[in-house]
């Protein structure tokens, strides 16, 4: 495993020139940074960490109570597959109501849980604005171009992620999933357009470049973020989604809190005008968002043979 570290950049001026370049250099190199200056809370971080802790140490039928299902994905779950093999890790999602079938669904006995999640997923959506909009510019398009794909309809979401100590943790080299023993989570890129992360102290998460796997070293004053899938076609291959993947730990629990920034379900992605030219012809088709998000969960559930990504979407 690397010790090189992914690039952290200071954004408390992310729109000057410098902090545009290095924001685009780390989407370019690496597709994941760490960012500082983020504007959210430490207060609001600290207390969703207590509560995410608090909720993963509930009794398992406390829990199951709220348990998710493919008709309903806000929840709890603890069976979730990632490369059609078993992930050691427990989450929580949640994500707005739409009306029907989609409703957040919360623990009893926590007062202080859900205005602590629904407080992380506003602030985490302002900060994905903005970073967004950076992206935009960077792609030679204005800011708000992006931006307006992320309305009151956007489909993004927060997880809380618990990975239980392991008694058999496994790293296998490359892109292999465990012939015996578990990752927290196995290899993949994240579907959506931006990943911002909260990691507690315990490492875990890599970064797959240039054939290795990279440690993202946790820091207390950060937000890991990576770009996925829809950035990926947006750019027209200029910031490629990374593959990423968590460790599980032999001798400690290790907690994250992601937020998945994700367009609203209308949403048809195709490669940006700006980054088409004649020697740079769009390498994707348009996709529908509600089609291809559709087709990675229904993954998460059961073995559904070869999981769909944005390869079999190419030109």
């Amino acid at each position: 495993m690397s010790s090189i570290q992914i690039p952290v950049i200071d954004i408390a001026e992310l729109e000057q020139p410098a902090t545009l370049r290095a924001l685009d250099e780390a989407c370019r190199e690496w597709g994941f940074f760490q960012v500082t200056h983020h504007g959210i809370d430490p207060a609001l971080l600290h207390r969703l960490q207590a509560e995410a802790r608090a909720f993963f140490a509930l009794p398992e039928s406390a829990k199951q109570a709220i348990v998710r299902s493919d008709a309903n994905p806000w929840g709890y779950y603890d069976a979730e597959l990632t490369k059609n093999t078993r992930d050691w890790k427990q989450i929580f999602d949640y994500g707005p109501a739409d009306g029907g079938a989609l409703r957040p669904q919360w623990p009893a006995g926590l007062p202080d849980f859900e205005p602590a999640v629904r407080a992380y997923y506003l602030a985490c959506e302002q900060l994905a604005r903005r970073l967004i909009g950076a992206v935009s510019t960077n792609l030679g398009m204005p800011a708000d171009t992006l931006q307006a794909f992320f309305g009151a309809a956007q489909s993004s979401f927060v997880r809380l992620n618990h990975y239980p100590a392991c008694p058999t943790p496994a790293a296998p080299e490359g892109l292999a999933t465990p012939q015996q023993g578990f990752l927290g989570v196995n290899h993949h890129t994240d579907a959506g357009a931006l990943t911002l992360l909260l990691q507690d102290e315990v490492p875990g998460l890599q970064v797959f470049r240039d054939g290795r796997w990279h440690l993202v070293e946790p820091r207390a004053d950060a937000m890991v973020v990576n770009i996925g899938d829809i950035v990926q076609v947006w750019s027209n291959d200029r910031y490629r989604a990374a593959l990423h993947r968590v460790l599980a730990n032999g001798e400690r629990a290790r907690y994250s809190a992601p937020f998945f920034y994700n367009p609203s379900y209308a949403t048809t992605y195709a490669p940006l005008p700006s980054t088409v030219d004649a020697s740079h012809p769009p390498r994707y088709r348009p996709i529908n968002w509600a089609e291809f998000r559709a087709l990675r969960t229904a993954g998460d559930y059961a073995d559904r043979g070869e999981e769909v990504q944005i390869e079999h979407y190419t030109l």
